[in-house]
């Protein structure tokens, strides 16, 4: 069976926003959510649990991406970018995205964990 809800990310590290003398590490990740199920669904809330590599977690959560909560027609795809600031050169994403269908249900389309990491720092 397909996941009706497929999520790409992409990401990169701002070398302008970030201060390693200082331990700040600005990343950038660029979404893709693609509904390929057979009815419109509505993006109503994210969950993000974001780590550095010193063991430290952050959670996010709250209504929507960048401040929307999209309707995702079937066969479209959503693209959004936002940010995060870690402490350390290397880090972990992951969550999900609460989705409603038009009868009112509601489910989780998973975020696959993703890696963020300085340029040239791993193989």
């Amino acid at each position: 069976m397909k996941t009706p809800i497929v999520v790409e990310v992409q990401t990169e590290y701002l070398v302008d926003s970030s201060h390693p003398a200082g331990n700040k590490f600005a990343f950038a990740y660029h979404i893709s959510i693609t509904n390929q199920s057979n009815e419109p669904v509505q993006l109503l809330n994210r969950y993000w649990l974001i780590s550095d590599a010193n063991g430290k977690t952050t959670e996010v959560s709250g209504a929507g991406v960048v401040g929307k909560q999209p309707i995702i027609q079937v066969g479209e795809t959503y693209q959004y970018s936002s940010g995060a600031l870690l402490d350390t050169p290397v880090g972990s994403m992951q969550g999900y995205y609460e989705m409603q269908r038009p009868c009112g249900e509601r489910f989780q389309a998973p975020i696959a964990i993703f890696r963020l990491a300085v340029l040239n720092l791993i193989n």
